[in-house]
């Protein structure tokens, strides 16, 4: 079994483990895994060594998508690294700031932050990206009948 799960607090860990390697970061929720989740994942992958999953919280699937997640944080930290595109998973708490992304990114300093196609935060990214001098690379189209919302179109997941 893979050690790859960290919380913020041992991102120094990660840090010492990929210097000199073309680092590749995603973020997501990633609750309910699926095939356009893992063709993404793929995609990225093929653009450096090592691939980083910031992994977002349950309360921002609360929050930001307005629904229950299926799969708590930690099961899907658990699923993600088993995956074997998957290198490093970061737990994030709730961000209720753009900038808490941005001192993040800016601490991992990946080479290629990788989005799919209409990624509705690329704005941020690419400033974020600009920042270090990364690249902002699109590896998948949209693929919209790949989301959580599309495959349980009638799971009760609206919360308590």
């Amino acid at each position: 079994m893979k050690n790859n799960i960290l919380s913020l607090s041992e991102l120094n860990l990660l840090t010492k483990s990929i210097f000199g390697k073309k680092v590749v970061l995603v973020g997501g929720c990633f609750d309910l895994l699926h095939w356009g989740h893992v063709t993404f994942l793929e995609k990225a992958k093929k653009q450096g060594d090592i691939l980083v999953v910031m992994l977002e919280s349950d309360e921002f699937i609360k929050k930001q998508k307005k629904r229950r997640h299926v799969h708590n944080q930690q099961q899907r930290a658990q699923i993600l690294r088993e995956l074997r595109v998957v290198d490093y998973v970061i737990l994030l708490p709730y961000f209720s700031k753009d900038n808490d992304y941005s001192n993040l990114v800016e601490t991992i300093k990946p080479d290629i932050i990788a989005v799919s196609e209409k990624d509705p935060t690329i704005s941020k990214k690419k400033e974020q990206a600009n920042k270090i001098n990364a690249k902002i690379v699109v590896v998948t189209p949209l693929l919209i009948r790949f989301s959580s919302s599309v495959i349980l179109p009638h799971a009760d997941l609206s919360g308590d």
